[in-house]
């Protein structure tokens, strides 16, 4: 291993400028002429629009223009499209109504677009967007999404009738009926995953550009994937020929998967730009960012687990109600069906299984993928329920978990809800995690916790993700609108240096600094000569930008396959400069060698012979150094794990101490262990704070009671422990370098892990649960009817 080559713990390139300052990000961005744009939202979570009048704020200072959704709708602006279709058990597609950018005669979320100002300043157009004057008729709302498959419910839309957008089963209920009615014993649980906003450092923001003289469109936002933004909007809302838009997303301070999306603002800004023929402006208010951006979670289950009188698991029926909010996201369908269900078996030998997702409307924020994007939710389901199986049974967790899990000698492993799983070794996680924790001196420091009046715990979560969403044909016939293989390409300049164009995006995840490695590594040349741009579709080739912990399994192969090709082209202009056969050409360290000699040429000579040819097999080679691959890959990448999480609780006040967390985790081939661990560090906080602390509240008007960091409480460095983390790593198959995706692990363990502690803890009382965020209040509420206050208390 070399200083900076695969498997180096090198510092990562971009923090010089992001530490000092430099980063550059969509509201750095200034246009000459620039005007700004303040969207005026519905104050209302359901509501008719009688009549706009924006003629007050058309006279107010510094004003360009006003628009409404009946001008987007003269323009025939379509709606924001959907990228998945779902599919009901009866074979009915999904309902799915229009998503308008600006609406136009009913708003249906508190925070709905109704119309934008443009002007001279942010302050004026914020100003005059006061002075708009809306006649609403408001409605009854709905916001709890199993209240709204209730009867008499309040509609969302009328072309979804009792607000169900799909009814989506996966597997035999009647056969997991009867093996539920035949087992020695069943557990039942009944779970809330709590909605969660997701909160990037950076909001979001976008600035629209039209150049009349060419009518050419540039969109400028914080995306984690411009080409699909180009397609989305280019071809379903704006009707713009992808040649005449180009979309460019800057450096973009956290995603977590909420800027995937294509949203109402980059639609309204580009094709407004045009309107008034000036460059538009758009940076969204943290307020605005709550009620605007793509929640995640909310999900409401009930689940069964059959097992034989050893606690042999023999069969899980999973019922789940998905809220979808007021409209479909870009990706929201699939993720409470292919991206939840098809989890469901776990790290375990569960041979039967059936899942029932129902998809529901509400008038609150659509919900989308969030880090994990439903690999946390059935995780959260089967951690859950595993751990109540273990207590009901009389068994240890480490013990019921050990007597279940896949064996390493069973992978590739087929489970019966589509997934094969390609390799893991659940038991090894364990084994390892239980040794970092010291599991076996564990009731010795629950007693040490009891002699200071603390009540102490200690959960497990084992859990498998399946990442690197593919492969394209799979994906499209389970109702993907788009492909989502990757693409590489590699520059060679003269001098031997390269630059990397990639379609994935960074957005915190050091993309420059891993990608770089793979190339030094490969090519033999100092990180310090690799390039690597992304983000503007004018530079790079088509590619499905970054979620789902797909860059490296996915991305980064493409950047592999590329080199093999230059390497390859490479050792033929060798060949011929060395006088040598090409199959006698041996390339490692940076040099071309023919083998059993000393002759050799070092990289730099060969990429300078491939564009200053003097010398060149011209017959055969084209002059030239650079190739492009694309990479579909065969399969999902598996990573697993471990997480064991100890807590202590004050029964006094009900506040819940994390005192210790362990992660071991199989990432496959690690190229940047650095890298690797701060990726699990930031997963690690999202779940702990999802467990305790985060939690998104409508009350039963659909109106937004957690809108501010005032009430919606996001995790603190004293909220986190100091995480011992270590790897297990057992080598993908199915793609050529090995690797595993890494960014949700942390997010997709963790939950269950802490909530299995509280739960842990406070089992001496008789509690056997707790639901999502176990807020002091929560937990303290528990203790006291556990256990009822003395008189004199």
């Amino acid at each position: 291993m070399s200083a900076t080559g695969i498997g180096a713990s090198v510092r990562r390139k971009e923090d010089q400028r992001f530490l000092t300052g430099r980063g550059h990000y969509t509201d750095d961005i200034n246009r000459p002429g620039q005007t700004h744009a303040y969207i005026l939202r519905s104050p209302y979570a359901h509501a008719k629009i009688r009549k706009i009048d924006t003629s007050r704020a058309m006279a107010a200072p510094g004003v360009v223009a006003v628009f409404t959704g009946k001008d987007m709708a003269a323009d025939s602006v379509g709606g924001l499209p959907c990228g998945w279709q779902i599919h009901s058990r009866d074979g009915e597609p999904m309902k799915e109504p229009g998503h308008p950018p600006l609406v136009v005669d009913r708003v249906r979320h508190v925070g709905d677009q109704v119309a934008v100002v443009i002007a001279e300043s942010r302050s004026q157009a914020k100003d005059a967007a006061e002075l708009i004057e809306v006649d609403y008729e408001p409605l009854s709302a709905i916001a709890n999404p199993k209240k709204a498959l209730e009867g008499g419910a309040p509609q969302v839309w009328d072309e979804a009738p009792g607000n169900l957008c799909y009814d989506w089963v996966l597997g035999d209920e009647a056969e997991i009926d009867a093996a539920l009615k035949g087992a020695h014993h069943v557990t039942k649980i009944e779970l809330v995953n709590n909605r969660l906003v997701p909160n990037a450092m950076e909001p979001r923001a976008a600035v629209g550009e039209y150049d009349p003289a060419t009518g050419d469109y540039t969109l400028y936002t914080t995306s984690q994937n411009p080409h699909v933004i180009r397609l989305l909007m280019g071809a379903f809302v704006l009707q713009i020929p992808e040649h005449r838009l180009r979309v460019v997303a800057p450096d973009v301070g956290g995603g977590f998967g909420s800027k995937i999306y294509h949203y109402a603002e980059e639609a309204i800004v580009t094709w407004a730009s045009a309107k008034v023929n000036r460059p538009i402006k758009w940076t969204a208010e943290r307020s605005e960012s709550f009620m605007t951006d793509a929640h995640g979670r909310d999900h409401v289950t009930t689940a069964h687990l059959a097992m034989d009188k050893d606690g042999k698991f023999l069969a899980l029926k999973v019922e789940t109600i998905a809220n979808m909010g007021a409209y479909l996201s870009t990706f929201a369908p699939c993720v409470p069906t292919y991206l939840y269900a098809t989890l469901l078996a776990g790290v375990y030998t569960t041979p039967k299984i059936f899942a029932n997702v129902k998809a529901v409307f509400t008038h609150t924020v659509p919900v989308d993928a969030y880090r994990g994007a439903g690999r946390p939710e059935a995780t959260y389901l089967l951690e859950r329920i595993v751990s109540q199986a273990a207590r009901e049974m009389g068994l240890d967790q480490a013990e019921l978990r050990r007597r279940n899990f896949i064996k390493r000698e069973q992978f590739p492993y087929q489970t019966p809800v589509a997934l094969m799983y390609d390799s893991g070794d659940p038991g090894g996680c364990l084994d390892k995690a239980l040794k970092l924790a010291d599991y076996a001196g564990f009731e010795a420091r629950r007693k040490e916790a009891a002699s200071r009046g603390r009540y102490r715990g200690i959960g497990f979560s084992t859990y498998v993700e399946a990442c690197g969403i593919a492969p394209s044909a799979v994906v499209g016939s389970l109702g993907a609108r788009a492909g989502l293989y990757e693409c590489g390409q590699v520059r060679v300049h003269p001098t031997g240096s390269v630059t990397v164009f990639t379609g994935t995006h960074s957005h915190g995840q050091g993309h420059e600094t891993t990608f770089a490695q793979l190339v030094s590594d490969r090519l033999g040349i100092p990180i310090e000569n690799v390039d690597v741009v992304h983000g503007d579709t004018a530079k790079i080739p088509f590619g499905m930008g970054t979620y789902g912990s797909r860059s490296l399994a996915v991305g980064g192969v493409a950047i592999d396959k590329a080199l093999e090709k230059v390497i390859t082209k490479a050792k033929k202009i060798a060949a011929h400069l060395l006088e040598a056969a090409e199959a006698d050409i041996v390339f490692e360290n940076g040099e071309f060698k023919v083998a059993g000699t000393d002759r050799k040429k070092a990289f730099g000579e060969i990429s300078l012979a491939a564009y200053v040819p003097h010398n060149y097999p011209i017959t055969e080679l084209e002059p030239g150094l650079e190739e492009t691959a694309f990479f579909d890959p065969l399969n999902f990448s598996y990573p697993g794990g471990a997480h064991l999480c100890e807590v202590e609780i004050d029964p006094d006040t009900g506040v819940t101490e994390v005192v210790n967390f362990v992660a071991v985790d199989d990432f496959g081939k690690v190229i940047n262990p650095m890298i690797v661990e701060g990726q699990v560090h930031g997963g690690l906080a999202q779940g702990i704070g999802q467990a305790l602390l985060e939690n998104c509240v409508y009350d039963e008007q659909g109106q937004l009671l957690t809108g501010s960091y005032m009430d919606y409480t996001m995790p603190r460095a004293d909220n986190l422990p100091n995480f011992t983390l270590d790897t297990h790593n057992v080598p993908a198959p199915d793609n050529p370098l090995g690797v595993k995706g890494c960014g949700e692990v942390g997010a997709i363990g963790s939950p269950p892990a802490v909530i299995n502690a509280v739960i842990d803890a406070l089992s001496p009382l008789g509690i056997t649960d707790i639901s999502m965020p176990a807020t002091p209040a929560k937990v303290w509420q528990a203790i006291r009817s556990a256990r009822p206050p003395l008189a004199a208390e």
